[in-house]
């Protein structure tokens, strides 16, 4: 398979306090700590969108951003990965089992995720009105692994409350299936975020 990534860093951090793509973990800005870990893991190219150097110019919504990375994809790449730079932590191995699971051919994505361990409830307001089953849900990660063609056509919808790449695809019908993630592929949200991830940072250094 000829794959590429698409690493977006083109949001504002709102609920960060500011870009976060810019701050560092262990001395490295988190954009290009996941660019360096894409091409440990043998991928052919990485499109970065955001202001970074060498970087695409980001859009105004994520799935924005994400196309205009798409734009980059060369037309014989079989599969792109599609990973937030707010996901510094993600390892090559979680990257190879992804696209492990997308070389069986027999599905149109892969996306990475973890059981869903606490109560979840739905609510009115301020009332709960009932326990959902959590036996079936995951909570899914980046990368997201996609077939280029499926994806770009799914980026034709107009939608804007579909919260990842995945539930575009899902859309057109698309077939996904989910890999076992990693707890350390933490996502920074806010500003404790970041030094949750210095710990397992720190802990992947002592354990190394």
């Amino acid at each position: 398979m000829k794959v590429w990534a698409v690493v977006v860093a083109g949001g504002s951090g709102v609920r960060f306090g500011g870009p976060k793509h810019a701050c560092t973990l262990g001395g490295v800005e988190l954009w290009r700590r996941c660019v360096d870990v894409f091409h440990s893991a043998g991928v052919q190219g990485v499109v970065v969108v955001g202001d970074v150097p060498g970087g695409v110019p980001a859009g105004e919504r994520r799935r924005d951003s994400v196309a205009r990375g798409l734009q980059e994809i060369p037309d014989d790449a079989d599969w792109v990965l599609i990973h937030d730079a707010a996901r510094p932590l993600v390892t090559p191995e979680l990257i190879n089992r992804v696209l492990e699971r997308a070389s069986n051919g027999d599905v149109d994505g892969v996306v990475p995720a973890l059981s869903v361990t606490d109560t979840l409830k739905q609510v009115d307001g301020d009332r709960i009105v009932a326990t959902v089953d959590r036996a079936n849900l995951v909570a899914v990660q980046t990368p997201q692994a996609f077939r280029v063609a499926v994806l770009k056509a799914a980026h034709l919808i107009d939608s804007d409350d579909a919260t990842d790449d995945a539930a575009l695809v899902e859309r057109t019908g698309g077939v996904l299936a989910h890999v076992l993630g990693e707890p350390s592929n933490v996502k920074i949200t806010f500003g404790e975020d970041l030094s949750v991830a210095r710990a397992y940072l720190a802990r992947r250094s002592d354990s190394g």
